[in-house]
């Protein structure tokens, strides 16, 4: 049975989208998703040193492979993956059960105003999962509510775009000549913690202290050629399509194909990726 989903207003069309086509196809596709950003895998469980009896909240764990790990880390304590789609989360039940970890659990609700047990966890973790809130120093004040003092935040997010030439490439061929739309500052978006000053700003206004970013770069993995890219990447931003005519059209297209032909390798479609890993202490 699938819970009722009552996110803050706030975020309602984050909700809508990840509960929505979006999450589906992440969903539908969780493999290739992981296999996305594999290469971050073994740094990120680093960073987060998950002990035995840990308890580990996992914020936005979509198809559940981070918290999977975590739970298998943790075989004496509890890994929590919290996530907004039913799609996503339904696979990522499956996926723990076939793996018979019966310490990982699944909860769909909206981590920014989700009421957590108080001091409930030792770690709380995020896989390019907080940089969707609409009201982040809320969400992490909330989260860090669910952290007993003393207890880390450790999250991957993106770092600047001009660093990350996947995202630039995709949706630049995709655009078609057409001029790309700037976020607003601090809107939620794949870039809305990138700035280490804002995150700085966002995690002390939500009480955390002890704030560290490490730069980490990474190749990330599209496809195991340009068709195979092509596919997924349609399926993935086919939208910008939208309001296209048919020359706009197939311009985008054999943009999209060039570019990827350009990025294959003998380990895949590959492309160069920016992330941080952040660091904070509930005091």
């Amino acid at each position: 049975m699938v819970s009722a989903l009552h996110p803050d207003p706030s975020n309602a069309d984050q909700a809508r989208a990840w509960d929505g086509r979006e999450g589906a196809y992440w969903a539908e596709h969780a493999d290739r998703f992981d296999r996305a950003v594999r290469a971050y895998r073994t740094g990120f469980l680093a960073a987060a040193g998950v002990s035995d009896a840990d308890r580990v909240l996992d914020i936005g764990c979509g198809t559940g492979e981070t918290t999977r790990d975590l739970a298998k880390l943790a075989a004496g304590g509890l890994a929590v993956g919290v996530d907004l789609s039913a799609a996503m989360l339904r696979v990522a039940r499956k996926r723990a059960a076939a793996d018979g970890l019966h310490n990982a659990d699944f909860v769909r609700a909206d981590a920014q105003v989700h009421p957590f047990p108080a001091a409930a966890f030792d770690v709380a973790v995020s896989r390019s999962g907080t940089m969707f809130f609409a009201a982040p120093v809320t969400a992490f004040r909330n989260i860090g509510g669910a952290l007993r003092p003393g207890g880390r935040l450790v999250q991957l997010v993106w770092r600047a775009l001009a660093g990350n030439e996947w995202f630039l490439s995709l949706t630049g061929a995709l655009a078609a000549g057409r001029p790309l739309p700037t976020p607003a500052a601090g809107a939620p978006g794949p870039f809305s913690l990138a700035d280490p000053a804002r995150v700085r700003t966002v995690l002390g206004a939500a009480g955390f202290t002890d704030i560290r970013l490490e730069p980490r770069g990474e190749a990330m993995w599209f496809g195991e050629d340009a068709a195979d890219a092509e596919r997924f990447t349609l399926g993935m931003l086919g939208w910008m399509l939208d309001g296209l005519d048919e020359r706009d059209r197939r311009r985008a297209v054999d943009d999209l194909r060039s570019t990827l032909a350009a990025h294959e390798s003998d380990s895949g479609v590959l492309y160069a990726s920016e992330a941080w890993i952040i660091r904070a202490t509930r005091p």
